[in-house]
Parts: structure tokens; sequence; C-alpha cells
């Protein structure tokens, strides 16, 4: 079986960045499942491009070969960080500059980082809209890492949720049925609220 094509774009600004080793974890995630060819897009090295792009109408060369790769990509798994409540501006950038559509159809697994888990609900108010406007196929399982959630007893619950997420988007670049996945506690949003300190 050939690998599958997958893009993997990451908006994260430092070196090193909890944004990339989120993206990473996901990726490694995805391969254990469906044998894939990775395609790394750092965007902090394009962000000059992005913005010459914006002004000129024009991709240099270096920043027109990864919108290439990932219109070309089978499936994508995009991570920003988390501004204000919403994704970053250079995240939003990269994908105005594409074309309007190259992720029409594509299997799409959304994350993002931030501080506080307080901004985790951005994941779904912002990150995921903008994928389905893009018409892309975004996977239901987002995956949010806040600062917290790299160590002690919040790092198991991030590895469950990379998990799912991960499985989703093997299934759909592999034409599987999602897998089965045992149902979640329900927890009320006043009790959601509470939990995440606001």
């Amino acid at each position: 079986m050939s690998a599958y094509n997958l893009a993997v774009v990451s908006a994260g600004l430092t070196n090193p960045s909890s944004t990339r080793l989120l993206a990473d974890r996901l990726t490694d995630a995805v391969s254990a499942r469906v044998p894939v060819e990775p395609h790394v897009v750092e965007l902090r090295d394009h962000a000059r491009d992005i913005a010459d792009n914006f002004i000129t109408g024009f991709a240099p060369p270096a920043l027109s070969a990864e919108l290439d790769a990932v219109a070309k990509a089978d499936a994508l798994i995009a991570v920003t960080p988390i501004f204000s409540a919403s994704y970053s501006g250079l995240f939003k950038s990269f994908f105005d500059v594409g074309e309007p559509t190259a992720l029409r159809g594509k299997p799409v697994l959304i994350a993002a980082t931030g501080g506080t888990p307080r901004h985790s609900l951005a994941l779904e108010h912002a990150v995921r809209p903008l994928f389905a406007y893009l018409r892309a196929v975004v996977m239901p399982t987002g995956v949010y890492a806040a600062s917290q959630d790299w160590g002690g007893e919040d790092a198991a619950e991030l590895a469950r949720r990379i998990d799912r997420a991960a499985a989703e988007l093997a299934d759909a670049l592999s034409g599987r049925p999602a897998s089965a996945e045992p149902e979640e506690e329900f927890v009320p949003f006043d009790e959601l609220l509470r939990r995440q300190g606001q």
C-alpha cells in the first residue's frame, strides 16, 4: 500500500514551539495507523512571503511550493496557537492566500495550543468554521492543548484526545467508517466553565 500524502501546517512562532510539538504528536499518531508521507509547513518561515503575497498578488517560489503541497495532499493537520480567543493572524493569512478550492473535500484534523484552558472553545468557534467555509471535511474531534496539558494528570487526557482525533483522520484517509468510541461523560455547560476556572 502506498503512503498517503499528509500536509502538516504549524503556525507556532517560537522554536521550540508547543504548537509544533502538538503537530508532531498528531502526525505520529496518524502514522501509527496508516502509512503517510508527512510534509510539514512551518508558517513562521514564510511570514514575509505571505505578507508579500497580499501586496503583490503573487506567491514567491518557496511559499508557492508549500501552498501546492497542501493543495495536493490527501489530508491536512492544521495547528495554530490561540491569540485573543481566535487563530493566529499568520495561520489565517496562509489559508487566505491559497486557492479558495484547495481544501474542498479534503479531510482536515484541527488543533490548537494556548496558555489556558479558557481558550479551548476557540477551536470550535473560530478554527472549525474557517475550514468548514473552505469546504474541507473537518474531523469531529479537535485537539486543544493548554500549557497544563503537557504534564501531570492532564497529559493522559491530551494523549487520549490525540489518539481519538488521529483515528478519525486515519479512517477518513483509508475510507473506513469512523471507529466506534465509548461515549464521553456528559458535562453540563456550567460545570465545564467551572472546571475551566471561569
